[in-house]
C-alpha cells in the first residue's frame, strides 16, 4: 500500500528546486532543531503536489486509501481539526433554517455551527447512567421516539465515541433514521483509530469526523470527513469555506504516512487495547457492561479534579477529569514503560479510587433565543456567580470535554447555577450575556 501524497512530496524535496513560493521558508530548516526536516516536504499548490479542494492527484488517491479503511465513499482531509469537519458535514446535510436532532452532549463546534447555519435545534438528551454518574450512549429507541414527534427532522448529529469511550449503536440508529428519509452524522472525533481493531464503530452513518490527531500518530489538527452518497465536489467545496486555503502539507502527509504505518503493525494498537483491558480488570473504571472504546481508560475516582493533580505530580498527565473520573487516551504509540509508569501511579493512589459523590445528570436549560440570534446578539461581560437570570450569549462548557452546560440562547437558571458550581465549574469566570434592549 502506498502513501501517494508524501512520496510525491519527498520527490519534489529530492530534486532541490529553486522554491519561488511558499512557504516563507523555501525548504530549508526552520529555526529550531526540533523541526529540522520538516521544511522540506512543507511546500503549496504546485505542479504536482495538488489542491486539497480540487479533483485530481496525489489527493485523489491518498484519500481514496483512507476511505476503504473505513469503509465510505469518499474521505476529505482536513487541517482545521474535526471542528472544521462538523461545520463541514452538517453544511453537506442540512440547509439553513432546517431543524435538526442534536445530541445535547455534542462538542461546542457542533452549537457554532448550529448559529452559523442557522439551524433549530430540537436536543436528544443523553441517558444518565446513575450507577456510573455518568451520560450514557444512545440507543436506536431514544432517537425512535423524538423523531416519531417530529418527523419534519431529516438530519441527526449525534457524538460516537465519547469522551469516556462510550460508543452508541450507530449502526441501529441510522436504520432508524434512514426508514424516515433521513441522515446521520456523527461526530466520531475520538474514533479514529476504530476501524484498525476491527471496530465497525460508523457503520450505516452518512458522515463521519474523526480527529486523526487525538489517536493516530498524526500531526496536530489533522483530521478525516467521510462521507456515502455525497458527491466528493460538493464535499470539497464545502470543506473550502471553512479551511485555509493554505493548507500544511506536513499535516496531511502526516495522515498518509499514519494510515500505512497502522496498516503495517496491527499489532500496536492491540497491544494498547489487550494493556487497556488489563487496567479496567485491575482497578475501578468503566467496564464489559457498556459499549466502549478498546482503548479508552476512564477510572473512577473519589474526587477527580484532586486525582488528576496528584497524578500530575506523578509525572503521569491524564486528558481530563471531571467529578468523578479520570480519562486516559490510550494508543499505539504508548510505550510499555509509559503504561507500567500509569499503572504504578494507580497503585499507589488506589485509596482515592472508587465511586464519587453521586453526581446529577446535566440540567437542560429554557431557550430563549434562536443560536444564532444569541451568538452574534450584542453582549456583556458579567461574571458567572452574578448571571441568575440572564440569557447566555457563549457557551459555558467546561473544557474538555467542551460539551455546553448552557449553550448560546438559554436562560441561566438556579439548576445550571448550582450544577456548574457541584462539578467544579470555576462560576467567578466571566461570561458573554444578551444585552438587554434599549
Amino acid at each position: 500500500m502506498p502513501t501517494p501524497l508524501y512520496d510525491v512530496l519527498l520527490a519534489y524535496a529530492a530534486r532541490d528546486p529553486a522554491r519561488f513560493h511558499m512557504p516563507g521558508h523555501k525548504g530549508t530548516d526552520l529555526p529550531a532543531p526540533e523541526l529540522a526536516g520538516l521544511a522540506s516536504i512543507d511546500v503549496t499548490e504546485i505542479p504536482g503536489t495538488g489542491n486539497l479542494y480540487e479533483a485530481g492527484e496525489p489527493f485523489d488517491a491518498a484519500q481514496r486509501l483512507w476511505a476503504e479503511v473505513f469503509g465510505f465513499d469518499h474521505c476529505q482531509f482536513l487541517t482545521g481539526g474535526s471542528t472544521m469537519g462538523i461545520h463541514t458535514g452538517l453544511t453537506l446535510f442540512c440547509s439553513p433554517g432546517d431543524r435538526v436532532l442534536v445530541d445535547r452532549g455534542c462538542h461546542r463546534a457542533v452549537y457554532n455551527a448550529l448559529a452559523m447555519l442557522d439551524l433549530e435545534p430540537v436536543y436528544l438528551e443523553r441517558p444518565w447512567l446513575d450507577r456510573h454518574n455518568l451520560a450514557g450512549p444512545f440507543s436506536r429507541y431514544d432517537v425512535e421516539k423524538v423523531l416519531a414527534d417530529c418527523p419534519d427532522i431529516k438530519t441527526v448529529c449525534i457524538t460516537s465515541p465519547t469522551y469516556s469511550g462510550l460508543l452508541s449503536d450507530v449502526e441501529g440508529i441510522s436504520r432508524v433514521i434512514h426508514a424516515r428519509g433521513g441522515k446521520l452524522f456523527v461526530d466520531g472525533a475520538h474514533g479514529a483509530h476504530l476501524p484498525f481493531l476491527g471496530v465497525d464503530a460508523f457503520a450505516g452513518a452518512d458522515g463521519v469526523v474523526v480527529s486523526a490527531h487525538k489517536t493516530l500518530p498524526a500531526m496536530g489538527q489533522s483530521a478525516l470527513l467521510f462521507t456515502r452518497g455525497v458527491d466528493p465536489d460538493r464535499v470539497r467545496w464545502a470543506a473550502s469555506v471553512y479551511g485555509s486555503s493554505s493548507p500544511s502539507y506536513p499535516m496531511m502527509a502526516s495522515l498518509d504516512l499514519a494510515r500505512q504505518w497502522l496498516l503495517d503493525h496491527p499489532e500496536e494498537y492491540r497491544r494498547a487495547a489487550d494493556r487497556v483491558a488489563e487496567l479496567r480488570r485491575k482497578f475501578p473504571s468503566l467496564g464489559e457492561d457498556l459499549p466502549l472504546d478498546p482503548c479508552r481508560l476512564t477510572v473512577k475516582v473519589k474526587d477527580g479534579p484532586a486525582f488528576a493533580r496528584a497524578l500530575e505530580q506523578r509525572d503521569v498527565y491524564p486528558e481530563m477529569e471531571d467529578g468523578g473520573h479520570v480519562v486516559f487516551i490510550c494508543t499505539a504509540s504508548d510505550s510499555e514503560e509509559n503504561f507500567r509508569r500509569l499503572e504504578g501511579a494507580l497503585e499507589e493512589m488506589r485509596d482515592q479510587m472508587g465511586d464519587c459523590e453521586p453526581l446529577p445528570a446535566p440540567p437542560l436549560p429554557q431557550r430563549v433565543l434562536s443560536p444564532r440570534q444569541a451568538l452574534f446578539a450584542p453582549s456583556r461581560v458579567m461574571p458567572l456567580k452574578d448571571c441568575l437570570g440572564e440569557v447566555s450569549a457563549c457557551q459555558i462548557a467546561p473544557y474538555p470535554p467542551g460539551v455546553p452546560v448552557v449553550a448560546p440562547g438559554e436562560r441561566i437558571g438556579k439548576k445550571e447555577l448550582s450544577y456548574l458550581q457541584q462539578i467544579g465549574y470555576n462560576i467567578m469566570s466571566e461570561v458573554r450575556t444578551v444585552a438587554p434592549l434599549g
